[in-house]
């Protein structure tokens, strides 16, 4: 039976791969001799990816602390 630390490492890593990966995939779309894109379509892409990982921060670090929302005086 695999531990807790275990399991997190076994998903966690088969899922930021997958996440590289797709990016990697994201990329090839820089090709501007297959694409068309401006700059402000970067600038969307870019923001919400930004976004989606300063989300993802704050919920594992709201996870670790979990008095961080709560108030105090």
């Amino acid at each position: 039976m695999k531990t807790k630390r275990e399991r997190f490492e076994t998903i966690a890593a088969k899922r930021v791969q997958k996440i590289i990966n797709d990016m990697n995939s994201l990329a090839k779309c820089a090709n501007k001799n297959n694409y068309e894109y401006n700059d402000e379509d970067i600038k969307k892409m870019v923001k919400v990816l930004k976004q989606k990982i300063k989300n993802l921060e704050d919920f594992f670090f709201q996870h670790k602390n979990n008095n961080k929302n709560e108030f105090k005086f």
